[in-house]
C-alpha cells in the first residue's frame, strides 16, 4: 500500500511536467498563448506597481535555490553531528543531483525566457523549467522530511506540509510576474522538484527496509524517523 501511495503521487505530479514538456518541445500554440497572456497580464501589474516588483526582486532571491542549497546542507551538518549521517548524505544528494538535472534540461530544451518590452528583472540562462521553482520545491519538500519526526500531531504535520506548498506556490508566482519565466516553466519546475524528493524518499525507504527497519511513510513520519530516536537513545 505504501509503495502504490508513492508511485501515485509520483505519477501525479509526473504527468503535468510530461504535457508541459511536450507542449513546449512541439510548440505549441495553445501552451504559447496562455503563457503570453499571462505575462503580459502580471507584467502590466509589476509595472504599475514598482513598489511591489521590488519586493517581489527581493523576495524570489531569498527563496532562491542558493538559499535552499546552503539551508540543506547546514541542516545535514546538523543531522551528522546528531549521528544521522545516512540522512546527512541523502539530503545533499537530493538537493544536488535535482539541481543538476534542471541545469541538464535547461540546456537540452533549451526554450527562451520572455522577452517582455520595459523589463522589470532580468535572469540568464533558459527558461524550462524554472530553477527558482524547482529548488524552492526541492528544498522545501526536504526540509519537511527531515522536520516531520519531530512533531506529533497530525495537525502539526499538515501545517507544514501547507507552509512548504505555499512557499512554492509564491516562489513560481514571482518568477512569472517578474517576467523572467512562462507560467509553464515554474508549473514544471515544481512538479519535477516534488517528484524528484518523492522519487528519492521511495529510493530511501526502499533501502531502510533491505536493511530490515520498520516500514514507514515518508510523507507523515519522514525519511528516517529511527535516526533521531536512536540519536536521542545514544
Amino acid at each position: 500500500m505504501r509503495l502504490t501511495v508513492a508511485m501515485a503521487a509520483v505519477a501525479i505530479f509526473t504527468v503535468p511536467f510530461v504535457i508541459l514538456l511536450v507542449l513546449v518541445r512541439t510548440s505549441s500554440t495553445t501552451l504559447t498563448d496562455i503563457d503570453e497572456s499571462i505575462a503580459l497580464s502580471l507584467h502590466a501589474h509589476a509595472l504599475e506597481n514598482p513598489g511591489y516588483t521590488a519586493f517581489l526582486n527581493v523576495a524570489t532571491e531569498v527563496f532562491g535555490p542558493w538559499t535552499w542549497r546552503v539551508l540543506v546542507v547546514l541542516t545535514a551538518v546538523w543531522l551528522w553531528r546528531r549521528g544521522a549521517p545516512r540522512l546527512a548524505i541523502w539530503a545533499v544528494a537530493t538537493i544536488t543531483f535535482g539541481g543538476l538535472l534542471n541545469l541538464a534540461l535547461k540546456e537540452i530544451i533549451n526554450r527562451a525566457r520572455p522577452d517582455l518590452p520595459d523589463p522589470v528583472a532580468w535572469a540568464p540562462g533558459y527558461s524550462f523549467p524554472s530553477g527558482h521553482a524547482m529548488g524552492a520545491a526541492l528544498g522545501a519538500c526536504i526540509l519537511v522530511l527531515i522536520l516531520l519526526p519531530f512533531l506529533r500531531d497530525r495537525t502539526s504535520r499538515i501545517a507544514l506540509w501547507v507552509v512548504a506548498a505555499a512557499i512554492m506556490v509564491f516562489v513560481a508566482y514571482s518568477r512569472v510576474a517578474l517576467g523572467v519565466h512562462w507560467t509553464s516553466d515554474v508549473i514544471a519546475g515544481v512538479a519535477l522538484g516534488v517528484v524528484f524528493v518523492v522519487g528519492a524518499a521511495a529510493g530511501f525507504e526502499a533501502w531502510r527496509r533491505g536493511e530490515g527497519r520498520k516500514p514507514a511513510e515518508p510523507h507523515r513520519e519522514g525519511v528516517e524517523p529511527e535516526a533521531f530516536r536512536e540519536g536521542r537513545s545514544g
